[in-house]
């Protein structure tokens, strides 16, 4: 049964990263050929014209690339392998646009499929909480109880509440905890706050 929840929340991934690349990237990708291939007919009888749809281009190539590093840094960010889960979380929480205050407190580092769930928890939780939740501020705690023992996570915001653990987002987190023998609960009542709370073995 484990291991069947592991191949469903692997398929659930791959189809996500699927229709971001389609939704985001892919479509960026394709205005940027777009706005060369105007550009290039329009070399031979109006430059100035031409030389706004290189910059036009040269934008969309830029977007494409910020899009393609989220969606490479959301699969398994370099700094979570090099640095570990506090560095990962803190770039996490600088790139939210809400304040996101974080606090780390792991006596052993986890191993690389811990540390990857548990950045997926928070990154999930988070772009939750920038989409959904109207909040003012939310709060990362991760920490390490006993060895061999828990990895307990918290993600907490003073939003409006009301997150719906069997929406795809959140059942799909429940099935990622459960494929590593862990423990997801939600707590948002209307009218906030939202605790996800996430239990995964060390």
């Amino acid at each position: 049964l484990s291991r069947e929840r592991v191949v469903d929340a692997a398929e659930t991934e791959r189809r996500r990263i699927e229709r971001d690349l389609h939704d985001g990237a892919q479509q960026r990708l394709v205005a940027l050929a777009m706005e060369l291939g105007r550009a290039k007919a329009r070399f031979g009888d109006d430059i100035d014209a031409a030389r706004d749809l290189v910059d036009s281009a040269h934008s969309q190539a830029k977007a494409a690339l910020t899009e393609l590093r989220d969606l490479v840094r959301g699969v398994h960010p370099p700094v979570l392998t090099d640095r570990g889960l506090d560095a990962a979380l803190s770039g996490l929480a600088a790139r939210s646009p809400i304040p996101v205050d974080v606090h780390v407190d792991m006596p052993v580092r986890p191993k690389p499929l811990i540390e990857a769930v548990a950045y997926f928890v928070v990154a999930e939780a988070l772009t939750n909480v920038a989409k959904h939740s109207r909040a003012s501020q939310a709060k990362v705690v991760v920490e390490g109880h006993g060895y061999p023992g828990v990895l307990a996570i918290m993600i907490s915001d003073d939003g409006v509440g009301g997150a719906d653990p069997q929406g795809a987002g959140l059942s799909g987190l429940a099935s990622r905890v459960s494929g590593v023998d862990g423990r997801l609960t939600v707590e948002s009542p209307y009218g906030g706050p939202t605790i996800i709370a996430a239990e995964l073995p060390c």
